[in-house]
This record gives structure tokens, C-alpha cells and sequence, in this order.
């Protein structure tokens, strides 16, 4: 069996791994990481699922595809390196977290602390090239997150957090009477006033966990980000 991440997730997506459709994305991956600017480097792709092994998710933050500028991306949907200015949707979740369960806006990007208490900070594609978003979209990346969607949904308690079209989507993979859904218009500038301002979806989520008996999710970023905090 393959240990590309190194916790349970390896055997629970071992069949995707072990699949001629990976195969084809691997190959694809090392020529593109061999000629261009892909983003993040090569030793992040998994780091959502590094952090947040499958036994310990309670919450699924779904993203498209990784940041596609320099220094941004780490392998964590909405998540950026710390030192690098926060991209307007992140500002944006910050703004609704504070007015929801006021917890303060911190001026780095790193929600490492989210993923240690058990959120996957997922995208549906893991790598991208430099400024092509969207670029990797098709290339076989969907068959394994939309295998962990399911194994998370077949498990049950899980509460999905889905921003945006693209992230609703996935509905159809979802067993709703097993998990939560809390769904609204993405944090983008282009839609936040549509929708994801007001939607409280970090005090719903905490209510749906101590519905299912989990603990909830403290949402509070450190002011600061330690080099040992660095994944």
C-alpha cells in the first residue's frame, strides 16, 4: 500500500492510489513539476490530510484549488503562508468570524490551528500551476477528494462546510442524514454581500459537533506563528 500521507488516510484512499487514473496523474504531476511553477511544492500537496487524519475530522472546509501566486499556497484551503498579505476572501472569513463568534482577526493566514482540532482544509484540486487558476482542474485530482468526501460522509457526524457553487457541488456526495451541510455564497469580494456575510457558519458548526456529541471548534487563530507551528 502507498503512504504518500501517513496516517489513515492512506489505507482509506488506498484505492485511488493504487488506481491507473493516479498513475496518470503522477506522471502528469512530475512533468509539470519538473517544467513549470506549481504550487504548493511537492512536499505540501497532502498537508490537509497530513494534519487532519480521517478518524480525527469533524469538519470539512471545502475549497477549489490551491493559491496560484508565490509564497501563498501550503497545501490548506483558504490558508496562506505566514508573512504573506491575506487574500481578500480570507479577510472576509475573518470579518464574518469575528461579527459571528468574535473571535479576533490576526494579520497572518496560517489556520493550521483549525486543522489540528480535526477541519479539513480541503480543496477539491491539490496543485496548480503559477498564475493559471484552475489550471490542474480535470487532471484526476477530483476522483481522490471526491473518495474522501464520501468515506467522510459513509462515517458519519461530520459537518461540511460549503462556500460557494463549485464547493456545493459536492452535495450529491453527502449523506445528509448522517452529516451537515452549512452552505452560503463564497467569501469572495465578488459575492460575500450576496449571502456569506450573516450566514454565522463557525457558530452553526459548533452547534451541529455538540449535537453529534464532538467537542466544538475553537476558533481563535494565535496572534503569532512560531517556527514550530510551521507544517
Amino acid at each position: 500500500m502507498k503512504k504518500l500521507i501517513g496516517n489513515d488516510w492512506d489505507q482509506i484512499l488506498a484505492p485511488v492510489f493504487e488506481s491507473e487514473d493516479y498513475r496518470n496523474l503522477h506522471n502528469f504531476l512530475k512533468e509539470e513539476y519538473s517544467t513549470k511553477q506549481i504550487y504548493p511544492d511537492m512536499y505540501h500537496i497532502f498537508t490537509a490530510f497530513k494534519l487532519t487524519p480521517f478518524d480525527k475530522t469533524k469538519v470539512v472546509i471545502l475549497g477549489q484549488d490551491p493559491y496560484h501566486n508565490p509564497g501563498q499556497a501550503n497545501g490548506m484551503s483558504f490558508s496562506v503562508m505566514p508573512g504573506t498579505t491575506l487574500p481578500p476572501s480570507l479577510r472576509n472569513i475573518y470579518k464574518e468570524l469575528y461579527d459571528d463568534v468574535g473571535a479576533r482577526p490576526v494579520n497572518h493566514g496560517y489556520l493550521k490551528k483549525w486543522a489540528d482540532q480535526g477541519v479539513l482544509l480541503l480543496n477539491a484540486v491539490l496543485t496548480v500551476p503559477y498564475g493559471h487558476a484552475n489550471g490542474h482542474q480535470g487532471k484526476g485530482w477530483e476522483k481522490l477528494t471526491d473518495e474522501a468526501i464520501k468515506k467522510l460522509s459513509d462515517r458519519g457526524k461530520v459537518v461540511f462546510i460549503l462556500w460557494g457553487k463549485f464547493a456545493q457541488n459536492k452535495i450529491p456526495l453527502i449523506d445528509q442524514s448522517k452529516n451537515f451541510i452549512i452552505k452560503s455564497s463564497h467569501p469572495s469580494p465578488f459575492s460575500a454581500d450576496r449571502g456569506f456575510f450573516g450566514s454565522r457558519p463557525f457558530s452553526r458548526c459548533n452547534q451541529a459537533l455538540i449535537n453529534f456529541g464532538e467537542t466544538p471548534i475553537d476558533w481563535q487563530l494565535p496572534e503569532t506563528v512560531t517556527q514550530q507551528d510551521l507544517a
